[in-house]
């Protein structure tokens, strides 16, 4: 694949790198006395400099040849020294922060690369959405690669999405220069049912040799997964199990090891490099969705590489699936992810291995970020008005959140969700019916839910019940509410509902939180229902303050407002609601709610 992401391409440098390597020609950089971490061959070598011109790197060894009176010479003092980080799988949505100030965070803590899939704007937006945020990201020193959205919507005739992509939609933004490959294809039914759409998609992407990369997150690992994986797609980052990680490692499919802000699958799938004795070249590190606090307290893939090593994953092995191994999942690694002559000069300084802390970040050779702050200015972007105008909806009311039913109870399906995982249970929970209409029943955990189409004025939603949440009294509300985005609310009773509704129609989309008539919290996204670009610090307070509502509120839960964002997300197991109605997700059909 060619490589749009560096300072220069290599073919317009060769000849002064070859100079520079030599000592005919001098370098514009050299780090020396630094411990590099080699993840070329798994080891630790004193005393090497790297020198660096054009924004690659000319020799890694002894430099002292390659410097002259315009070179820059930065003392490592024996601080490690490694490849900059790359994350193989993000929504920097989920981040709600714009790409400018996503990427003032992650290049703070390490991060050169990011492999976006931005379906959750393209749900909204369509690719208008997309465009606009790489337009974004192209101000930025992170190297921002577009793996196009796949699944708009995600699975097809089980929700009302602003959008639709389809196999000539992909065929168009395979030619983009920011492009290396295809969002995840969370459409596994399709693949596996042999859907001409679903496979056209993927065989765009295959004919442009770009990456298509995977969400397979049934626990099954005979012929679906083979057949899930003969269809082209690449990696996947859905094992929340050491055997479903190792299954498809030893098929040749990367398997992306997850540690976001609300998904911890690590502790459990770090199992499958650690338990057993295999190659980790087939295993990555990402972190699929990262809250703005989790940036700001914990950091980025940094954070993560310190978590591997705390599950027992060497440190040399932790830093080469966040570089080495991303590189070859996406067939790049002719241009990143080591420090070896020719590649991009992508560079971190290490104090401590064993923390993964990170206090030099270099671009392309250029210092970007020093001591946990970025030190390279960029200027500012716009989204355009279209943007900000996404939230479809009229006024609503208590009335229009009542759900019938007959007698004093009713067994319902209820949707359980599980903490920090992405799964949940379809249980049968009998609940109470006032007044003609089946009610939420705190005394059990169990809360209702409705999901309003928010795009295109269909006037249709979804309603049912969820549990696990541990809120007594009052209703939250989201657009961020995966993958189609559409309002969803989720309370104790109809009123406090109608208000936190209201509440986003208003604001233009975003996080409310209610309870007893009065609202406690909101975190405007007018940027698609799912953003600001407002600082990160100022996002991170505020998202923090919804964190605090809702343990107030009597949650305990990691990141609850991820987790309430999964409930509408037909790909997962194993019942969603959507604005059509429950959805069982290990059959693929629409159930009804009462148990008849």
């Amino acid at each position: 694949m060619i490589n749009k992401f560096c300072k220069k391409p290599l073919w317009d440098c060769t000849l002064r790198l070859a100079k520079v390597a030599t000592g005919a020609e001098k370098a514009d950089l050299v780090i020396k006395n630094a411990r590099l971490v080699n993840v070329c061959t798994h080891e630790i070598m004193d005393n090497i400099s790297v020198a660096v011109a054009d924004g690659r790197i000319a020799l890694v060894g002894d430099a002292s040849h390659c410097i002259g009176d315009n070179t820059t010479v930065v003392d490592a003092q024996n601080k490690y020294l490694a490849p900059a980080f790359l994350d193989g799988h993000i929504h920097i949505e989920s981040s709600m922060l714009s790409v400018g100030e996503y990427a003032k965070a992650v290049v703070a803590h390490g991060t050169a690369g990011v492999f976006i899939d931005p379906h959750e704007i393209c749900n909204v937006l369509g690719l208008d959405g997309v465009n606009y945020m790489m337009e974004d990201a192209k101000r930025t020193p992170l190297k921002t690669m577009l793996t196009t959205p796949s699944c708009v919507p995600a699975v097809t005739g089980f929700e009302d999405t602003g959008s639709k992509i389809d196999p000539e939609d992909i065929a168009v933004t395979m030619e983009y220069d920011c492009c290396v490959g295809l969002g995840e294809m969370m459409n596994f039914p399709g693949i596996l049912g042999a859907s001409p759409h679903t496979h056209g998609i993927v065989a765009e992407t295959l004919k442009a040799g770009k990456i298509p990369t995977g969400h397979y997150s049934l626990p099954e690992n005979g012929s679906g997964l083979n057949a899930y994986i003969a269809s082209g797609l690449r990696c996947c980052h859905e094992s929340t199990r050491a055997e479903d990680a190792l299954a498809k490692m030893r098929l040749g499919m990367y398997a992306m090891l997850r540690e976001g802000s609300a998904w911890h699958d690590l502790h459990e799938v770090a199992k499958a490099v650690t338990q057993n004795k295999v190659d980790s070249r087939y295993a990555c590190l990402i972190s699929d969705d990262t809250h703005p606090h989790t940036l700001i307290k914990h950091g980025h893939l940094d954070y993560i590489v310190r978590r591997a090593i705390e599950e027992g994953i060497d440190p040399v092995t932790a830093i080469q699936m966040v570089t080495i191994n991303v590189a070859q999942c996406f067939q790049l690694d002719h241009e990143m992810g080591s420090v070896v002559p020719s590649k991009c000069a992508d560079i971190v300084l290490i104090d401590d291995l064993e923390t993964c802390h990170v206090t030099d970040v270099y671009i392309d050779g250029e210092l970007v970020a020093q001591s946990g702050k970025v030190v390279k200015e960029f200027g500012a972007y716009t989204y355009p008005e279209k943007a900000l105008n996404s939230v479809h909806l009229d006024k609503l009311t208590a009335d229009d959140f009542k759900i019938p039913g007959d007698g004093d109870s009713a067994n319902v399906h209820v949707i359980e969700i599980i903490p920090a995982r992405v799964g949940t249970f379809d249980k049968i929970v009998t609940l109470p019916v006032s007044d003609g209409c089946i009610t939420a029943d705190p005394t059990q955990d169990v809360l209702k839910a409705v999901v309003f189409e928010r795009h295109s004025r269909t006037g249709t939603s979804g309603k049912g019940f969820t549990k696990g949440f541990g809120i007594k009294r009052g209703a939250l509300a989201q657009t961020v509410a995966h993958d189609a985005h559409n309002l969803l609310v989720v309370g104790s009773n109809d009123e406090d509902m109608a208000l936190a509704a209201n509440t986003l129609i208003e604001c233009g989309g975003g996080l409310a939180a209610v309870m007893d008539g009065k609202v406690l919290c909101v975190v405007a996204l007018p940027i698609a229902g799912l953003m600001n670009d407002k600082p990160i610090e100022e996002m991170s307070a505020a998202i923090e303050k919804m964190e605090q509502t809702w343990a107030e509120m009597g949650s305990t839960l990691p990141s609850p407002f991820m987790t309430m964002a999964l409930i509408p997300l037909a790909c997962l197991p194993e019942t969603r609601l959507t604005n059509r109605g429950l959805v069982d997700c290990r059959t693929f059909e629409f159930i009804d709610l009462v148990v008849k």
